[in-house]
Formats: C-alpha cells, structure tokens, sequence
C-alpha cells in the first residue's frame, strides 16, 4: 500500500490531504486489511520526499477519522472503524438508490448528481 500513495507536485491539494485520501481510499476500498501497519512518520516523509509533519498531519487526520490508530511506539494501523465507515456508506448509497429508483432518474443522472456532489 505505500508503494500506491503518491504526491503530485502539481496538485492545488495540499500533500497532507493527497496522504490522507491514499489512506482512507485505500481502507474504504479493502486494499489494506484492518491491522495493516502503515509506515512511520519519517519512513513515508522521506519516500515521499515531503516534512515529516505532513505526514504527521495525514496520519493525524485519519486517526480522528478512525481510520487508523496508534498504538504508542508499536506504529499506525489501519484501525476496525474502517470497516464501520464502509457500511455507512454502503447503506448512504443504497438509500440515495432508493430515492433515484422513486424519482424515475436514470442511473446516469444519479452518478453524474453524485460526482457533482462529491466535487464541491
């Protein structure tokens, strides 16, 4: 999995926020099992070649997510609550397929509503 997180310098989003979304991305798709130890702070900083404390913020940010935890000195994991965070979204997306499905729209309009969404 950290061989996946990738940082465009080009981007208008912040490094901090390209980790974090690797991460969460990742965990929400079941790319890495709960468990799965993520690097440290410094081992991804310097792969990445970026200050240890955007990674530090990353991590930070998943954590308060609870998509990861830290276990002290024993490093981040992918934490359980991952798998809580899928199902709610699984059943989100079911109910807003419920109201398509009364509304008469296509799956198209849905998908197109949906990426509208998720871009503002």
């Amino acid at each position: 999995m950290p061989e996946s997180i990738r940082i465009d310098p080009a981007s208008k989003v912040p490094p901090y926020e390209q980790i974090r979304a690797a991460v969460a991305g990742a965990a929400a798709k079941g790319e890495v099992p709960v468990g799965y130890k993520l690097p440290t702070v410094r081992a991804l900083a310097e792969r990445l070649s970026v200050a240890v404390n955007t990674v530090a913020r990353a991590y930070r940010e998943l954590e308060q997510a609870g998509v990861v935890e830290t276990r002290g000195r024993s490093g981040t994991f992918i934490a359980a609550g991952g798998d809580d965070q899928r199902a709610e979204a699984v059943n989100a997306a079911r109910a807003y397929a419920d109201v398509i499905s009364r509304l008469g729209l296509d799956s198209s309009e849905a998908l197109d509503i949906v990426a509208a969404a998720l871009r503002r």
